[in-house]
């Protein structure tokens, strides 16, 4: 993996973590031309795994997770993150596999990275 991308991860993680209590277990990006194609793995919390039992429980998580993390991204991106890919980001496309705990971020830039 080259620094760039752990260095991509580790912001997202840190992220998360610090808006969720907890930060995914594992993280895959790619970067495709103008694009950051992040893969989360292990995203939930205990707690956020009790109230996936029910499918309202699993529609408040998916919205409250995808939701969350691009209203955060809208108001500012991360520390550190458009400097570290030497460009602004534009979008972020989010969604979440509640029962199989996966989540999948794509980050569009201004610029091919």
């Amino acid at each position: 993996m080259s620094k760039k991308i752990h260095e991509f991860n580790n912001i997202i993680r840190k992220l998360r973590k610090d808006l969720f209590g907890k930060g995914p277990e594992r993280i895959e990006t790619t970067f495709v031309d103008h694009m950051a194609i992040s893969t989360l793995y292990g995203n939930l919390t205990p707690t956020e795994r009790f109230i996936a039992d029910t499918d309202d429980g699993k529609e408040m998580i998916l919205i409250a997770r995808t939701r969350m993390i691009q209203d955060l991204y809208k108001e500012s991106p991360p520390e550190g993150l458009e400097e570290l890919v030497g460009a602004k980001l534009v979008h972020l496309f989010s969604d979440l596999k509640v029962d199989e705990d996966i989540a999948v971020s794509v980050f569009v830039f201004d610029r091919k990275i």
